[in-house]
């Protein structure tokens, strides 16, 4: 049934939020050239690799985040339309609309057994860590809060999440790390 709904919500939204998709395109090629998207090697389920889309956000070149996130990128951040591509993730299965967020391949080695069961899920769009605090948690508290969906997880939870994440990106808390432009990186758990 999740899968089904996943199907049917993302190439719902794929089709209402064209005008979006071709609007924050033509805005990322007139704010910060080309490419439109950010594409990056991910984890999925079982640490199946596969391609996660965004829009870019950033400069491309070296320097830290904060130096290359634009002004455009950040209202991307802020009001989560840099997200939108990964409505196409969903549809081919890669990801779930709900679920432990997708991170970076080199944190695999790092994980405790206990935070690595987050992967015994489809990522998602949004998850239980996006809508009690996104970055605004510790690495820890995040992964904590993975597992305990991947050990609870539920239709009903689902539609709990996904209402909850809707406040949330209207209400913009949480989208950067205090102090850091996005989230530190993830060196391991002491």
């Amino acid at each position: 049934m999740k899968r089904l709904f996943d199907i049917i919500v993302s190439a719902t939204l794929i089709v209402l939020c064209c005008p979006i998709l071709l609007f924050v395109s033509v805005m990322n090629v007139l704010f910060q050239g080309r490419p439109i998207l950010f594409a990056q090697p991910r984890p999925g389920k079982n640490e199946k690799i596969f391609t996660l889309f965004k829009f870019r956000t950033m400069n491309i070149g070296s320097g830290s985040d904060a130096q290359r996130l634009t002004p455009w990128g950040k209202f991307l951040r802020k009001t989560t339309l840099d997200e939108l591509p990964q409505l196409w993730n969903i549809l081919k299965g890669e990801m779930s609309l709900v679920g432990p967020r997708p991170l970076l391949v080199e944190y695999l080695p790092l994980y405790s057994p206990e935070q690595a069961r987050r992967h015994t899920v489809r990522p998602g769009l949004t998850g239980w860590a996006q809508v009690k605090g996104r970055n605004a948690l510790t690495w820890e508290e995040k992964f904590k809060l993975d597992v305990w969906y991947v050990d609870n997880q539920s239709f009903l939870l689902d539609l709990k999440i996904l209402y909850f994440t809707a406040l949330t990106v209207l209400s913009r808390k949480g989208v950067n790390q205090q102090g850091s432009a996005t989230m530190e990186k993830f060196t391991g758990s002491s």
